[in-house]
């Protein structure tokens, strides 16, 4: 029997595929495990610099998996305490990602729905197909989409969120990329080819420096304009001592590459 989350290393890169297309690969309890624990795996591999979330089959992710939570309807509390253990394991899962020490890039050749949308927002970077859709439709069943709506208020503005909180309407690759929940959309024969370019343009840079600055990025996101200041001026400074950055700045100065050793 076939993972349901396959896990390679390919160059500098972990790439994570979604391997459920039978069903629209949900975030299933077991897919959520396995995926929190390919995190955990790619977050401790010193040798790659980027993370690539993919999927097979004609959906990125639906959401969760709605017949596995109507079961827990018959537990004797309703399925209440399933629900809370359901939604807080996916919002540890999307933390993971954002506290995770190298880029996560989603490549979306499908729908993205509820909290498979919620993935892309999360996701530092996003690629889709031409052909790809997203929404938070959860509203159309008669479940809005609380924690969906966490990442995907911080990526695009907050009435267009709303809107698609409270009709269920998709966005179409274009309209996310205006959007801003998605940064490319290509042609699907050529999206993993664009996924891998930016992965390699990622890894080409200093690891230790990308790792500071995706922490201060999320960090100083969330803080007024002046801690937001304060606190990434001590950011660069500490970053100015690094072996790393003096060389970068001498081989710029000196017009030569820099002579970085992993």
């Amino acid at each position: 029997m076939s993972s349901i989350l396959l896990h390679e290393v390919k160059g500098k890169s972990e790439v994570l595929t979604f391997n459920s297309p039978e069903k629209l690969n949900v975030l299933s309890e077991e897919m959520l495990d396995e995926l929190s624990t390919a995190l955990v795996k790619s977050d401790s591999n010193q040798s790659t610099h980027t993370v690539i979330i993919r999927s097979t089959g004609k959906a990125f992710c639906a959401g969760h998996d709605l017949k596995q939570m109507q079961k827990a309807r018959k537990n004797p509390d309703k399925g209440l305490n399933y629900f809370n253990a359901l939604f807080n394991q996916c919002s540890n899962v999307m933390m993971q990602i954002k506290n995770l020490s190298k880029p996560v890039i989603a490549e979306v050749q499908g729908i993205a729905t509820a909290a498979g949308c919620q993935l892309v927002a999360t996701c530092d970077i996003a690629v889709a197909s031409d052909s790809a859709r997203f929404g938070v439709n959860g509203v159309n069943i008669g479940l809005f989409c609380s924690t969906p709506m966490v990442a995907l208020s911080r990526n695009i503005g907050r009435k267009k969120t709303f809107e698609m909180l409270v009709t269920g309407d998709f966005m179409t690759a274009s309209e996310a990329k205006q959007a801003g929940l998605i940064n490319h959309v290509m042609d699907e024969e050529m999206l993993s080819n664009k996924t891998n370019e930016i992965a390699e343009k990622i890894s080409a840079k200093f690891k230790r420096v990308v790792k500071i600055g995706k922490k201060a990025f999320y960090n100083q996101a969330e803080m007024n304009l002046k801690d937001a200041y304060d606190y990434t001026a001590k950011v660069m400074a500490e970053n100015m001592l690094l072996d790393e950055t003096v060389e970068g700045i001498s081989a710029f100065i000196d017009k030569r590459a820099p002579d970085w050793i992993e």
